[in-house]
């Protein structure tokens, strides 16, 4: 038998109150077995470029990346929100180790080439724009270092990972917080029994964006499509459930998108939005 892993994903909106960002890794320190954090953090990057002359570009809730993107958010991602929530945590008596895709070549990517965005039946409004997303890794089912990872948890620690991967060739690479967790959560399922958990600021996926009470407490794989059409799925909810599919698709036995300030809740399933075949 497996010994569980949660893997959870923490968005940027938690990481930007420092309140409740302090709950989420108090209630995080308390979740029983092994477990792996993955952050993001785009507000922080977006400001600090802002200040700096460098304005965010997004595209169906990613980022484009040109070379002074890339270093805005590498300091950013595995510098500052990397390093403050590793030591938050071990104020927390929680034995996190910070970590980049860079470090012990946990996670290798490749630079996503130019593409012509196709959407839908019709075409959505961005079908047929070429998009360059610059210095943006893609991931696949080799890029994740399970053995690695495992290592880690073995020796009694916690991996935080940021969004910053690493191509094997000296280039930093941006890649989707949402695609690292899931890649990771069905890498790490050969060996642990995973699930995988997406927390953000709503306490899942609504039908009214304006209205809490909404939330959509289980969709399958074959209704994704229409809630992308009617737009109950839009910007960056859109690579978070194709990421959550994805993962259920290949292994991963169960995915749950919710509320941040609900992890105890969440992670066991009683709220928030549950993922199906």
């Amino acid at each position: 038998m497996k010994t569980q892993l949660t893997v959870i994903k923490i968005g940027g909106n938690v990481i930007d109150n420092s309140e409740n960002l302090h709950q989420f890794l108090l209630d995080f320190t308390a979740l029983p077995g092994a477990k792996i954090l993955v952050h993001g953090g785009g507000k922080i990057a977006t400001e600090l470029g802002h200040s700096l002359g460098i304005e965010a570009q997004m595209i169906e809730g990613r980022r484009i990346t040109d070379i002074e993107t890339l270093r805005v958010v590498t300091m950013v991602y595995a510098g500052l929100i990397n390093k403050n929530m590793v030591a938050q945590l071990q104020a927390k008596n929680c034995n996190a180790i910070g970590l980049s895709g860079a470090d012990g070549n946990v996670i290798k990517a490749t630079k996503r080439p130019v593409k012509t965005l196709t959407h839908g039946t019709p075409p959505g409004p961005l079908a047929g724009t070429v998009i360059d997303y610059g210095y943006v890794g893609d991931l696949n089912e080799h890029s994740v270092s399970s053995a690695t990872l495992a290592s880690l948890i073995k020796a009694g620690m916690v991996p935080v990972l940021c969004a910053i991967t690493h191509d094997g060739h000296s280039q930093l690479l941006n890649t989707n917080a949402d695609t690292i967790a899931s890649a990771i959560a069905v890498a790490m399922s050969d060996i642990y029994d995973t699930q995988l958990v997406y927390c953000f600021e709503k306490k899942g996926v609504l039908k009214d964006i304006n209205n809490e009470a909404s939330v959509v407490r289980e969709i399958k794989a074959e209704a994704f499509a229409g809630l992308k059409a009617d737009g109950t799925v839009a910007g960056g909810m859109i690579p978070k459930l194709e990421n959550a599919f994805d993962a259920i698709k290949k292994g991963v036995g169960a995915v749950f998108i919710g509320k941040a300030d609900e992890l105890p809740e969440l992670a066991t399933g009683l709220f928030g939005t549950k993922m199906l075949p």
